[in-house]
């Protein structure tokens, strides 16, 4: 486990990437070349439908700065720039997107051993300021997120947290959307050498009186090939495989379907990620 409680984005993140991670029903292909100099680039595809959506990708990293520039179909040009450690603890994050002029933004992380804070602006008129914090241990930290619009005055987002953790469970608790959703989940390490994990999320809204119950598992087949599968209330089930093929490159299958609708067709997903 890492050192401090990291930042409040991390409170229940394990149990959702073990959930949802990787599982997709459209088809994706993504290769990533190096220059001589060290550039980076990453051209990506994805087929949603009768609708193909692609973007290049370039990163460049000097130091402590990286820089990443995508262009996209639509012909929009995202930058982001992030400088690590200035000063020990502390990461600084700059995004902006053309022609979007309302979309750039400031970000600064800091983590300590006892705390995890986090600060966004963005770069107008009227910004919408945004603001996370931590505090507590790498064992257990309870948090806040809070997005303030400065334009009407309101708050735009609250939420709270508070995670547990132990050598091989997590377990975190959530208010969002307004006080309107609690979330509660869980994350355990059964058996480390094969990558074991277990997990499982509960979802309740108060204004719709409903609950949303997903549990999932992962296993890996041997030290390159793993599977994974979820079920949840509403009776949807997934499964997918994804093997290393070769270094940093994977090939992942995923299907999902409808078991209170069998009649219905499967949804399957594909994607490959090619890396020298």
């Amino acid at each position: 486990m890492v050192k401090g409680p990291g930042l409040y984005s991390d409170i229940g993140k394990k149990a959702r990437d073990l959930l949802y991670k990787d599982y997709q029903s459209d088809h994706k292909f993504t290769i990533t070349t190096y220059s001589p100099t060290g550039v980076a680039i990453t051209s990506s595809g994805i087929k949603k439908g009768d609708l193909f959506l692609a973007d290049v990708n370039t990163q460049l990293k000097r130091n402590n700065i990286t820089t990443d520039m995508k262009v996209d179909t639509n012909s929009n040009l995202s930058t982001t720039i992030t400088v690590n450690e200035p000063v020990p603890g502390l990461k600084a994050i700059i995004s902006f997107k053309v022609p979007d002029q309302r979309s750039g933004k400031v970000e600064l992380q800091y983590l300590h051993d006892y705390a995890g804070i986090c600060a966004s602006v963005g770069v107008d008129a009227n910004p919408i300021v945004n603001f996370s914090g931590v505090v507590g241990t790498n064992i257990s930290s309870v948090g806040a997120d809070v997005s303030f619009d400065s334009k009407t005055g309101n708050l735009t987002k609250y939420n709270a947290g508070f995670s547990f953790s132990n050598a091989d469970l997590i377990a975190a608790l959530t208010l969002n959307d307004k006080g309107d959703t609690l979330s509660a989940s869980y994350y355990h390490t059964v058996k480390p050498l094969t990558n074991t994990l277990v997990g499982a999320e509960v979802n309740h809204s108060f204004s719709k009186n409903e609950n949303t119950i997903t549990v999932g598992t992962q296993h890996s087949l041997d030290p390159l090939t793993t599977v994974k599968a979820r079920v949840n209330n509403v009776g949807k089930a997934s499964a997918l495989i994804q093997h290393e093929w070769r270094p940093k490159s994977l090939f992942t299958l995923s299907g999902e379907v409808d078991t209170k609708a069998i009649d219905k067709s499967a949804k399957f997903g594909l994607a490959l990620a090619l890396k020298p």
